[in-house]
């Protein structure tokens, strides 16, 4: 794998885990997320800083229907009209910019939801400033913040990025410092709150509503129709977790004040680039013929990016493990996983009835003139003519 293909993933917020641990996590999952939700316990003051992108309205939706109550701090700029009837505070993350943190002054909270974190200053300002007054923080992190992806069945002890000055505030060049960071904003928390922090590392988080069209792409792609290219193999394995389902486990954790640091990937069994496309076609009914296409040889024509072949990371060399994380601890705590075929489901009905003009600029994916070449190109290399290699484009957007 490039390196550029790893800096993308490390702007991830990334099914063979449980394969690759055994029974123990399959028993714990009951292959789908078997393990019933405990009781509704007392109701909570949750703070949610962010709360109206993509991970935040789901938090605020599963809290609430476990009777929880919520306050947003933001600066509401991203969909302020969502919740009318959440209290809403405004301000900056940045203590230095504009009124800063000081709408959360003398407030108290029973747990803090950090969905907006990404520089360890602004962490450790929010976490310093709420620690007389909060029981509990969660930082929602990555597992950008590992070292490297070379190992499959990693778990939580895993090393951890690093990076030579750790006061930059920029990402850097292909986000090349997002793990860092992430991991240098896990310590801040933990330095404010000591003992009250739970570090939690999903990977690729999907469904309804995600914006970045990573996943979505590959539902929306299918239900096209015709010849569509898929990297790699059918048992190249593949984790994702739907948002819902980390939001309802987040507000388990919130209940049980629960700490620590925990792997947030799915789904609950051994799932594969196949077995997503298969279930793309049990869902929308349709007959695409799909062509796999070797990993090695699209890096030789420049699709590397993980914007241009969303989500998707050969299982070899400094990958090997992208797709492979333990999520046994995480697991034995209650996080439990809906059906894969809803899932897929739910996410292509929601870009269904996105408005025409938002449809039609996809933000992750191959464009389609480019996949009919790569797909040209391929079919001549194999059948042994010589095919140039055809130059990307350059890719465009970020994700996340």
């Amino acid at each position: 794998m490039s390196s550029s293909r790893r800096k993308f993933l490390q702007y991830s917020l990334a099914g063979a885990s449980l394969l690759a641990l055994g029974p123990e996590a399959l028993a714990a999952s009951g292959g789908k997320g078997s393990t019933p939700a405990p009781k509704k316990g007392a109701k909570k003051k949750i703070l949610i800083l962010g709360g109206t992108g993509f991970l935040g309205p789901a938090v605020v939706e599963a809290a609430q229907a476990r009777g929880h109550s919520l306050t947003l701090f933001n600066r509401g700029k991203t969909r302020p009209e969502l919740f009318p009837n959440v209290e809403k505070l405004r301000g900056d993350r940045d203590p230095n910019k504009d009124e800063g943190l000081k709408a959360l002054k003398g407030r108290k909270f029973d747990a803090v939801v950090d969905t907006s974190g990404y520089y360890p200053r602004m962490v450790k300002a929010s976490a310093e400033l709420l620690a007389p007054n909060v029981k509990q923080y969660l930082f929602i992190s990555s597992v950008s913040a590992y070292a490297s992806d070379k190992t499959p069945g990693e778990d939580e002890s895993g090393p951890t990025a690093t990076m030579a000055d750790p006061t930059l505030e920029t990402m850097g060049k292909d986000y090349e410092y997002y793990g860092a960071l992430k991991r240098l904003c896990e310590e801040a928390a933990e330095a404010a709150l000591p003992g009250r922090v739970a570090n939690i590392r999903p990977g690729y988080i999907v469904g309804p509503e995600d914006r970045s069209d990573r996943f979505t792409y590959w539902p929306v792609r299918f239900d096209k129709g015709g010849e569509m290219l898929a990297p790699g193999t059918p048992n190249d394995p593949l984790q994702i977790i739907d948002v819902r389902d980390l939001a309802e486990w987040l507000v388990l954790l919130i209940e049980g004040n629960t700490t620590g640091i925990y792997n947030a990937v799915g789904p609950g069994h051994a799932w594969t680039m196949g077995a997503m496309l298969d279930t793309c076609r049990q869902v929308t009914g349709k007959d695409t013929k799909v062509t796999w296409v070797p990993a090695d040889w699209l890096e030789k024509q420049g699709e590397t990016g993980d914007m241009r072949l969303p989500i998707y990371m050969p299982p070899t060399g400094n990958s090997a493990g992208t797709h492979m994380r333990s999520n046994a601890k995480a697991v034995k705590l209650g996080l439990k996983f809906r059906p894969v075929d809803v899932t897929v489901r739910d996410t292509l009905a929601y870009f269904k009835s996105l408005p025409e003009e938002r449809r039609a600029k996809f933000r992750a994916g191959l464009p389609p003139e480019r996949e009919a070449e790569l797909l040209a190109l391929w079919a001549k290399a194999k059948d042994g003519k010589s095919a140039p290699a055809a130059p990307a484009p350059a890719a465009s957007g970020k994700g996340g």
